[in-house]
């Protein structure tokens, strides 16, 4: 059975998050999407917790929930939650987020009681707390040993496990003697399996991506997933999947190019300074428009930390898809600036209804047939992005990057609308 999960994601508890974000829109967007498996997050806040008591219900045979509403769903949920650890290291302070899964709402409720002691759980559905990354792990794998915790975005320059300005340089030294049950690492957008791969001291990791969305829209949902064929469907076989690094089980991971990542390049946003780490370097990582430290990207921190080139493909390692999100390439390919207008979505919509979800769009649906439901310009762009066939302005300092489909126009859509032109460093020579 095939089973496409994003175990990453944010309830209507959380900050910046959609108040609609619910589990019934959750559900039905995940259908939509192609997911058959999504995280519930937040199951540390009392609210979100209580409405995850009263809206799911577990599934005898695979230890996982279904939308009590609609017990027959396709889409299940697993009990999942990402908290915020803020701690001294060597006289630094470590600001670290992590993935937490647990089996049930049982042992999410136990997981609970212990990490209200360390702050206030109601504050936020990512909740801060004032404890170690060892002492997190130590105190959720004593309420189960089939939890599971892994670091959240590994990449991203805050509150991050290789962050560039809170973050450690190794596993070991985050976890200390709880590394033993750290199992995987969350690429994040702005890194992929290659730009980790290069890293021979994450060999022995998994490498797993979710979408970490604040809204249930299917531009963020399922951005980023992880695709596994199980003989079921259940808490135990995905768990087991993961922690064993199996490849007839996990197949491949979908991403992003990581250049679509927020803060994949270094830059200054304020200052609309985007700059590749050769380019950062140079100036010394300050900014040239206002002198001040520039926000270091993914893909500097990787080149600072990396033991191996470009292209290194370590042994046994699970395969990887680069996509975009169907309403992204839709936009893009139409010149418009946002995926929520009508336009999209009635070019999204007819699309999901002909093939079944987005994710049998991206990666299944044959070009002629795609063709005659989308028109040319759209079943073109979609196979170009199925094929690694275009290019990604790169994201920084908290930007999105632009895709660039149709290279061949020389037109950048986005930029010709009164938006302000990023700088590089030949700007200021």
């Amino acid at each position: 059975m095939r089973v496409i999960a994003d175990l990453h994601i944010h309830g209507r508890y959380s900050r910046a998050t959609s108040q609609s974000m619910c589990i019934e829109e959750i559900a039905r967007f995940a259908k939509i999407k192609g997911l058959n498996l999504v995280g519930t997050g937040d199951f540390t806040h009392p609210k979100w917790l209580k409405e995850l008591q009263e809206t799911l219900t577990q599934d005898a045979d695979s230890g996982l929930y279904r939308v009590a509403s609609d017990p027959e769903s396709s889409v299940y949920f697993m009990i999942t939650t990402e908290v915020n650890t803020i701690f001294t290291f060597e006289g630094e302070v470590k600001k670290i987020h992590h993935v937490i899964l647990t089996p049930s709402i049982e042992t999410a409720i136990q997981i609970n009681e212990r990490l209200a002691k360390y702050g206030d759980l109601t504050a936020d559905g990512r909740p801060t707390l004032d404890m170690s990354a060892p002492q997190l792990v130590e105190e959720v794998m004593e309420v189960s040993s089939e939890n599971m915790v892994f670091p959240a975005h590994a990449w991203t320059p805050w509150f991050s496990i290789f962050g560039a300005f809170s973050g450690f340089d190794n596993v070991e030294d985050c976890y200390q003697d709880m590394t033993k049950h750290i199992h995987a690492l969350e690429t994040g957008l702005s890194s992929d399996p290659p730009m980790n791969w290069r890293l021979s001291k994450l060999d022995k990791f998994t490498l797993v991506s979710n979408s970490d969305s604040h809204s249930y829209w299917p531009w963020r949902m399922g951005r980023e997933a992880n695709v596994f064929e199980l003989k079921k469907i259940s808490y135990k076989e995905v768990l087991d999947a993961i922690r064993t690094k199996d490849k007839t089980q996990f197949k491949f991971t979908i991403e992003t190019d990581p250049a679509y990542g927020k803060y994949h390049w270094t830059g200054h946003r304020n200052c609309h300074v985007s700059l590749s780490p050769k380019e950062a370097i140079k100036l010394g990582n300050i900014c040239p428009v206002c002198r001040k430290k520039l926000t270091k990207g993914v893909e500097q921190r990787v080149e600072e930390l990396a033991d191996r080139p470009e292209g290194f493909v370590p042994e046994n390692a699970i395969g990887y898809m680069h996509l975009l999100p169907l309403s992204e390439i839709i936009a893009t390919a139409l010149g418009v600036d946002s995926p929520s207008t009508q336009q999209v979505w009635n070019i999204y919509n007819r699309l999901v209804e002909k093939f079944g979800d987005e994710y049998t769009v991206l990666i299944d649906a044959p070009k002629q047939a795609l063709n005659e439901v989308a028109g040319q310009r759209i079943a073109e762009a979609i196979i170009r992005v199925r094929e690694g066939k275009i290019k990604v302005k790169p994201g920084y300092d908290g930007v999105y990057g632009q895709p660039i489909i149709f290279e061949e126009e020389n037109i950048d859509t986005k930029l010709s609308k009164g938006k302000v032109q990023q700088l590089n460093l030949t700007d200021f020579m």
